[in-house]
């Protein structure tokens, strides 16, 4: 995770002044990773720190902050009424619109205790934009350091019905996914939608496959079987990183018998996972819902246990 511009951006333009609450540094066990952080204004907020008692104090901290920034040490025990036995650092930033303009698009270093900026932070950002990696959130030599995050996994949902709905209502908090949203018209969406995602009305959805990135990730839960079939025919030819089907075995096993005459061999076919989901939770919407996150976030955590031993 990083530091997430867009969500800062959309949270000042909606609710105007802005505390952003990072965990800068920790010690010991802690709720939540260097990092992690949460957003407030004065009648609400998003995101989380974690901890429970600690989220509130800091939530409540920040609606009365009158300086720009402020660093607060927090030992995590009975004083907060909890047993992590660590404690954490945080620093909390007001931001208005002006403010976020001003942020960096790759990397966000600022100085937290004054002084110019030292070597080590010269050198994460040197390599940051010369090489192209991003160093970890971290409090350095009195700068808090912070890539601008980007999501990793282009995911497309092909239906705004409500298994559609609810999947996206699951996982578009989650940070890693940038979602495209696709149905056949305008009507077919919830009137509020939330941020990070695109919604993109076609009257002909299948036309827009060949624009999806080929390391994309897909799951198909049209209305409709032909347009469903028809999706997955252009999957096929277009290349993703995963494609899931919404349905039976019955569903899949006519959809195989289609596609084998489409061009399409027995072993690209078996690509496409179907049915999605866990089937076992049941076939309540938010019930399949879960079941696929769960299923996505264990595909990425598998291939990433698989680089680690290739390495």
């Amino acid at each position: 995770m990083g530091f997430d511009r867009e969500t800062l951006r959309e949270a000042v333009e909606t609710h105007g002044r802005v505390v952003r609450v990072v965990i800068a540094a920790i010690r010991g066990s802690s709720p939540r990773e260097v990092g992690a952080a949460m957003l407030v204004w004065e009648n609400g907020q998003s995101g989380t720190i974690g901890g429970g008692t600690l989220e509130y104090q800091a939530a409540e901290a920040a609606r009365r902050q009158m300086v720009p920034a402020r660093l607060s040490q927090h030992a995590l025990g009975p004083d907060l009424g909890q047993c992590c036995g660590g404690a954490v650092t945080l620093l909390s930033e007001v931001y208005d619109l002006a403010a976020v303009g001003a942020l960096d698009e790759t990397v966000v270093a600022r100085a937290v205790s004054g002084g110019g900026m030292p070597l080590t932070v010269k050198r994460l950002l040197a390599r940051a934009r010369g090489q192209g990696l991003p160093p970890e959130p971290q409090l350095i030599d009195g700068w808090m350091v912070e890539p601008v995050h980007k999501p990793g996994r282009a995911l497309w949902i092909w239906g705004a019905g409500h298994v559609g709905r609810a999947l996206v209502g699951v996982l578009s908090p989650l940070p890693d996914f940038a979602i495209t949203w696709v149905d056949t018209g305008p009507e077919r969406f919830p009137d509020a939608v939330p941020g990070g995602v695109t919604v993109v009305p076609a009257a002909k959805p299948a036309e827009l496959v060949r624009h999806a990135p080929r390391d994309a990730e897909h799951l198909v839960l049209t209305f409709s079987h032909n347009l469903d079939l028809e999706l997955c025919n252009r999957l096929l030819s277009h290349d993703f990183r995963f494609a899931g089907l919404i349905g039976s075995a019955t569903k899949w096993a006519r959809f195989r018998s289609r596609l084998a005459p489409l061009g399409h061999p027995p072993g690209r076919i078996g690509r496409i996972t179907c049915p999605i989901g866990d089937p076992s939770l049941g076939k309540h919407p938010q019930m399949i819902a879960v079941g696929v996150a769960a299923e996505l976030l264990r595909h990425a955590r598998q291939n990433e246990q698989k680089k680690d031993l290739s390495a």
